[in-house]
């Protein structure tokens, strides 16, 4: 009995973790700020233990600035890829790591860390 209590735990805990680093998490979109003149956009990320936020609203056609500030000390964050755009930026530890991003074509663009463990979005519309 009590190995079969222990492989149940160890199954749960395989579907938790697997959920969690796999699943499709839903999170509210940020759209950025533009600025006063309306000539461009800036938004910060937070890194740490993921995007924060990680789904981000560009205008299309309006310059676009993204402002990764790392937290996270993990190696597996220690760079954001953008594959459609050819982005593959290492962010330093605790700095902001500005990020200019093409807005000339609308769409959705995924980005993810170095390990493709951790994922984000940007919607150009």
């Amino acid at each position: 009995m009590l190995k079969f209590l222990i492989l149940l735990i160890a199954m749960l805990l395989i579907v938790v973790i697997g959920w969690w680093f796999f699943g499709h998490h839903q999170e509210k979109a940020t759209t950025a700020r533009l600025n006063d003149n309306g000539q461009d956009q800036k938004i910060r990320v937070e890194v740490n233990g993921g995007y924060s936020p990680s789904t981000i609203v560009l205008k299309k056609g309006v310059p676009a600035e993204l402002d990764f500030y790392r937290k996270d000390p993990s190696a597996c964050l220690e760079r954001v890829v953008f594959p459609e755009q050819g982005i593959n930026e290492k962010l330093p530890q605790n700095q902001l790591h500005q990020i200019e991003f093409d807005t000339s074509k609308a769409g959705e663009y995924e980005f993810a860390c170095g390990m493709n463990m951790f994922h984000g979005k940007v919607i150009v519309k």
